[in-house]
Parts: C-alpha cells; structure tokens; sequence
C-alpha cells in the first residue's frame, strides 16, 4: 500500500524537508528536499511551518524525523542547535497522527540497512559489497561527528544508535601529543567531535598555528574549508590532512569496538570529502591496528554518496515502524 509522510533531517546548521512516498516497509521515492537554516528559525514548529508553506499543498498526517542529538526522554534536545523537541507534543502542534523520531546517524544506519550498492562508493579495503551479515560501522562529520552500529542477520537489520562521536581524542604520534596540549587550552574534555567536524578544522587549524608561531589568518568556516580543499592555503592544508588521519583512526577505532565486518562513512564533510579521503592518509590510520592490522585491512569501507541520507533514513525507519 502507498503511503505519503514528511521526512526531517534536523541537524546543527540545517532543517531539511521532504516528502516520501512508502511502499510497504520500503521508501520508493523522496521529493525534491527544503533546506532550512535552523539559525533562521525560532523552532521546529516554524521551520515546519515554513515547509509547509513552501510546499503549497497539505501536508500529510505522518511524519518521520532524524535528529542530530540523544533520543529519548520528553524533552529532546539537539547537541549543536538551541532547538528542543517535545514529542508528546508532536501531533497536537504539529497535526500528525504518526510519527517516529530517530538519531540522525541512526536514521544514516536505517538507510544503509535499505539502499543498493548504487549509493556507494569504494574508499578502502576490498572493493566488494557490503555484506549481509555481521556488523556494519557507521559514522561520518558534519557539524559534529555522528555514529551508530548497524547489525545485519537473517532476522533482518537492528539499528544502534550511539553517541561514539564524544569518546576521548587519543594522540597517536607526537605531532597530535601537542594538538592536544593546544586543544586543552580551550576544551576541558577533547572529544574527537572536536577534531572531526565542520568546526573541528578551524580547532586543528589554530592548533597548529600556535606550534607553528605563525598567525591563524583565516577566521570563517568556510573559507577555511575552502583554502583547505584547493590547496591555497599550507596551514590550512595541513589541518585537512591531520582531519584525514584523524577520521581514519577513529573509523578504525569504532570498528574494532564494534566488532565489525564493514564501514560506511557518511556525514556532509564526509561526502564532501569523497575525492580527497583516497588520496590521504585515512587508510594508513585505519588499519595502523598493531596485531589486527591485517584484519583491518579486509574489511571493505564505503563512503555513503547519497545525497540525503537523513531524509530516506528517517523515511526507511517510519516505513519500519508502520508497515
């Protein structure tokens, strides 16, 4: 039976809106998605409201929302945006009769859980599909770093939402002893959050213009990203190539936690990044396991190319919820 519902992706920096269009428990087919700055809306409720303008028609009953942020609890609130969400309040502010709300990375594993091979590309390890069984580590940076566990099996896909991108930043040569000595200076606790994220390039570049002595002339987020990826820039360079090494050693990191058989790696820096991650030293960190290098080295890693995985996620887990 077909069915049509709203789906949100709530992030930091951006809402973003579509509609799907479910078959069953499966997504057959997301619309064009709204993209909404959460800094240009008070609420969700006004961001919704503003979906629902745009799109010039009733929305329908049902909505299905990835949230960047812990689930659970009546009061919902999001790590990196000043919104909060009361979900007992859901249908009466928002006229819905179903809803389900899920993490966002959660929502990035239930989406892995439904696509094809087509929205992948290889970065490292075998170059084969993802398997049918077994754990799957899924993380990726956006505007904080985002992780979940996604186990496969023969009674089908259990999403694991976490909160692994707060675990403790570990220096794994003497270069990142000093990074951090510098990150300290402002951060009582590193998390790797701090490192891996849109914001944690501007952490790393400053951090590497005090062990430098020189002066950290570049203060926008995304001109740095900018001088960073063109090369324009050596400190700047230098900081994306340290976040590469970083990103590598923890996907390393997660998956040995895990248990893993394979990696998906998502997030907007992550896709962002799809052409240069190759070429940098993220592999070299992944599999710089010490005994279980050789294991690191077979397990395929994917980078997610999707260009919204939030939005089919979150469809895919109300798809599984309501079917």
């Amino acid at each position: 039976m077909s069915r049509r519902i709203v789906a949100a992706d709530i992030g930091g920096t951006h809402a973003r809106f579509a509609l799907a269009t479910l078959e069953g428990a499966s997504v057959a087919g997301l619309d064009e998605p709204v993209t909404l700055k959460t800094a240009d809306h008070g609420s969700f409720q006004l961001a919704w409201e503003e979906f629902a303008r745009r799109s010039g028609e009733p929305l329908p009953p049902a909505l299905a929302i990835s949230f960047a942020g812990p689930v659970g609890g009546e009061l919902l609130k999001l790590t990196n945006n000043p919104w909060v969400i009361r979900p007992a309040l859901i249908p009466e502010k928002l006229g819905v009769s179903d809803y389900v709300v899920v993490n966002d990375f959660g929502a990035v594993a239930h989406a892995v859980a439904a696509f094809d091979g087509g929205a992948y590309t290889h970065l490292c390890g075998p170059d084969v599909p993802l398997p049918d069984k077994g754990m799957v580590t899924i993380l990726g940076p956006g505007t904080g770093l985002g992780v979940a566990g996604l186990l496969l099996g023969a009674d089908g896909a259990q999403v694991i939402e976490t909160e692994g991108g707060h675990i403790d930043f570990a220096p794994l040569d003497a270069l990142e002893d000093r990074i951090l000595v510098e990150l300290r200076r402002n951060f009582r606790r590193v998390s790797v959050e701090r490192l891996l994220s849109g914001r944690g390039l501007m952490n790393l570049y400053e951090a590497l213009a005090a062990i430098e002595g020189r002066p950290a002339s570049i203060h926008d987020e995304k001109a740095l990203w900018a001088a960073a990826m063109d090369g324009s820039d050596s400190l700047a360079a230098a900081a994306l190539d340290r976040f590469c090494l970083t990103l590598g050693a923890v996907a390393g990191d997660l998956a040995l936690a895990q248990g893993a058989v394979a990696v998906a790696i998502g997030g907007g820096l992550g896709f962002r990044l799809k052409d240069h991650l190759p070429r940098s030293g993220f592999r070299d960190r992944f599999i710089a396991k010490g005994r279980f290098e050789r294991r690191m080295d077979a397990l395929p890693v994917k980078l997610i190319t999707h260009p919204q995985p939030g939005l089919f996620g979150a469809a895919a887990a109300f798809a599984r919820r309501f079917a």
